[in-house]
């Protein structure tokens, strides 16, 4: 059944939707230009944190190079911007829970807003496991292995470009409770069915932590298992849900 606060709302016309959801995209373009602003003073600065787990193992007396004309300034001006649109991931998230919650009924709101903090708190744990967890040990095993007649010497770009694929990689890979629950709310599945698949799940994210690390065991096995106990930590919680989901979709 309905609720009745879903139907005091009067409907909007297309218009009506297209202006709000240019204005919601111009809030949202403005908090990432409002970040970068900020940001981008201290660029210089925010590149070296950045880069520190790598420069900390490099051996004595080498250093990271530009091998770009343009590197040294485009390289902290690209990570400040991505940095700036990582801030801002609450507030675009925010933008777009605005534009669809309306359409949504009220059990549906108690469940998606947790939902949306859940996943924003998710993304940032896993850059943040990335960082200080996988960072000083691929970094260790890579310094470590090569040739003894070659000097490590990274180009800025590229170190960044490596950086940020991870960073996506186990923002996204911390999303799997999040994922999970979504298909057991949504009645996809049940608990008991992604349980019987967890077989399939533990090889999926082995293959998925192939695809998105560099080519080591450590790296890959530092994706894979967090992603199999958050698949579990998401299975635990939807037989929480479980009744509630049930109930939604009875309405």
């Amino acid at each position: 059944m309905t609720d009745q606060t879903d139907l005091d709302d009067p409907p909007m016309s297309l218009v009506a939707h297209l202006t709000e959801l240019r204005d919601r995209l111009l809030r949202a373009v403005l908090a990432v230009l409002i970040g970068f602003i900020i940001l981008f003073p201290f660029a210089n600065e925010i590149y070296g944190f950045v880069s520190a787990p790598l420069r900390e193992l490099m051996p004595e007396g080498s250093t990271m190079i530009a091998t770009g004309v343009a590197s040294p300034f485009l390289t902290p001006f690209k990570l400040s911007l991505v940095l700036a649109i990582f801030m801002a991931i609450p507030v675009i998230l925010y933008q777009i829970w605005g534009f669809v919650a309306p359409g949504l009924y009220q059990k549906e709101k108690r469940i998606a807003m947790p939902l949306l903090a859940s996943s924003v708190l998710l993304f940032y744990a896993g850059a943040a496991f990335a960082y200080f967890v996988v960072f000083p040990l691929i970094f260790a095993f890579f310094t470590s292995v090569g040739p003894e007649n070659v000097q490590v010497m990274t180009d800025i770009n590229s170190y960044l470009d490596f950086v940020l694929k991870l960073f996506l990689a186990f923002g996204i890979a911390f999303e799997m409770p999040i994922a999970a629950v979504i298909l057991i709310w949504t009645g996809v599945t049940t608990p008991d069915a992604l349980s019987k698949k967890r077989p399939y799940i533990i090889v999926g994210c082995f293959v998925f932590g192939m695809l998105l690390t560099p080519p080591d065991v450590i790296s890959q096995s530092l994706l894979a298992i967090p992603m199999w106990l958050l698949f579990e930590l998401g299975v635990f919680f939807g037989r929480l849900l479980e009744p509630t989901a049930q109930s939604v979709s009875d309405d």
